[in-house]
């Protein structure tokens, strides 16, 4: 008998995985299992032609498509780091150490929870896949994007 298991797949509040769900779905591309997932870098896959990167970030599997909306750059092959917090002028507060992706090429910073970027104002975003965690098995889907 299949079970889901207890890694959250998505950002709280907005999660993929239906706990209800104990077998893959039509549709559902397997791309690992959840100890394939790094920490601190992308286990990156191609399924049903689409490269992406499959991140742990924290306690959560998240999937992001591999390309930098600012020059389609292979985002998900930079650096899973940390960014400077807010703070007073000449002040380097830094943190959030591991959910941070700073695309190779120019350095674009990218929440991994959100997908957001991090530069103030700014509306880009990565392109997130929903992930479903079904015995230790992960998958995600194509038809919908989830941001």
């Amino acid at each position: 008998m299949s079970t889901s298991t207890q890694v959250p797949a998505a950002p709280a509040g907005d999660s993929d995985q239906d706990s209800e769900i104990t077998e893959p779905q039509p549709g559902w591309h397997h791309v690992g299992a959840v100890e394939d997932v790094p920490r601190g870098r992308a286990l990156l896959v191609k399924a049903d032609g689409h490269e992406l990167g499959v991140f742990r970030v924290g306690s959560k599997i998240v999937a992001w498509r591999n390309v930098c909306p600012h020059h389609a750059a292979p985002v998900c092959r930079g650096t899973v780091a940390g960014t400077n917090l807010p703070s007073a002028v000449h002040e380097y507060r830094p943190g959030r150490e591991g959910e941070i992706l700073q695309c190779p090429w120019h350095g674009w910073e990218f929440d991994l929870v959100t997908g957001e970027h991090l530069a103030a104002g700014s509306r880009a975003r990565l392109r997130r896949y929903p992930v479903h965690i079904i015995d230790d098995q992960v998958y995600v889907t194509f038809g919908t994007t989830a941001a």
